[in-house]
């Protein structure tokens, strides 16, 4: 199994989906990834605006290498032996940002804010080379220039690299606590013996003829003074 990273995993498996007929594991498996993060890749769901690196001219896999992987889905792709060994510089204190880019920061700590809200401040400090003050203007469109900020990957915009932006989101999703998702409980049914009962009742309630209390008071009268007729009818017979 493939134990060491590429030098840029999403923009590598970027490449890989897109050159290549390698299946979501041997390119997960290569890049470090989650396989359904490389079908959200190879679905156009995520890495948008990320462009792809060719690990062939970087070294770090041969065409002879992609070639046998894609002949055998089983297989796992194995990164080449490194050409020249590249130092890892150790920066300290606040990045810098050159003059021409300065202006590009405030859009690029807006699209920060809202692609990844579990960044800290001091994060995105690190990354585009701001302070806190600005991070919360832009936070609070407070922002001197709030209406006209759109925006934009810091990545494409050259203010860091996309190691640093992915290490500093995964750190972020680290500390983060875990949220408990806890789904709604809906209406439950009612059991079938009321359910049956209840309907039976309505529809007793609509067949059943409505009664006039008005109407019902004439026929009690009806009623009473035909009875009335009949006995003085009797008593008149009676005498005779």
């Amino acid at each position: 199994m493939n134990t060491a990273l590429p030098l840029m995993p999403k923009a590598t498996a970027v490449w890989l989906v897109d050159n290549t007929s390698l299946s979501f594991d041997q390119i997960a498996d290569f890049c470090k990834l989650h396989p359904l993060e490389v079908k959200a890749i190879a679905d156009g769901e995520s890495a948008l605006t990320i462009k792809g690196m060719d690990p062939i001219t970087t070294g770090q896999l041969t065409r002879e290498e992609i070639e046998a992987a894609e002949a055998d889905p089983a297989r796992r792709l194995n990164m080449a032996d490194a050409r020249v060994r590249v130092a890892v510089a150790k920066r300290k204190g606040p990045r810098y940002t050159p003059v021409s880019r300065r202006q590009d920061r405030p859009n690029a700590i807006l699209w920060l804010l809202r692609n990844h809200p579990e960044l800290k401040d001091a994060q995105i400090m690190r990354l585009v080379g701001t302070t806190k003050p600005t991070i919360d203007a832009i936070r609070n469109r407070s922002h001197w220039n709030a209406n006209n900020l759109q925006p934009l990957d810091p990545v494409t915009l050259g203010l860091c690299s996309q190691i640093d932006l992915d290490f500093e989101v995964e750190r972020a999703a680290k500390s983060s606590p875990q949220r408990e998702v806890t789904e709604p409980v809906g209406a439950t049914l009612l059991p079938a013996d009321q359910t049956t009962t209840a309907a039976a009742a309505l529809a007793a309630a609509a067949t059943r003829p409505t009664v006039n209390p008005e109407r019902e008071a004439e026929r009690e009268a009806d009623a009473v003074f035909a009875k009335l007729k009949s006995m003085n009818r009797r008593e008149e017979q009676d005498e005779e």
